[in-house]
């Protein structure tokens, strides 16, 4: 269920059976809004090889700073922040694995931006990590 890759490949396999508990399947149609800009964080998902849609349920003051539109049919795990904050406040090796995880991905998605910015004629997805 929870990939071994992306933000959970960074976890050991006793964190990720401790998350794997918090996890629900969703999904979301094409076109469909997963999230809006300026809500309160209260969960995230996983997508693809274990990738993260959405960090602002870790960082205060837990608001979103962006939305989210599903651009195809998507499936996904959805995770309680509130649940996941607490587990990783009486396991500071989860907590400190989940921080640097998201901090490189939101690095990385900064970096990404930061291409696009600089060649707005750059082909889409030229400045994207993976």
């Amino acid at each position: 269920m929870v990939a071994r890759t992306g933000v959970f490949g960074a976890l050991t396999q006793e964190h990720r059976d401790r998350l794997r508990i918090l996890a629900r399947e969703v999904s979301s149609a094409t076109d469909e809004r997963v999230f809006n800009e300026s809500v309160k964080a209260g969960r995230f998902r996983t997508l693809g090889a274990g990738d993260s849609l959405g960090w602002s349920w870790l960082i205060p003051p837990r608001h979103r700073h962006l939305g989210a539109q599903a651009s195809s049919p998507a499936r996904a795990y959805e995770f309680d922040a509130a649940a996941v904050r607490e587990l990783c406040g009486n396991d500071p090796e989860l907590d400190h694995a989940l921080l640097t995880v998201v901090a490189g991905a939101v690095a990385g998605r900064l970096r990404s931006s930061r291409v696009r910015l600089l060649d707005p004629y750059a082909p889409h997805g030229a400045g994207e990590v993976s």
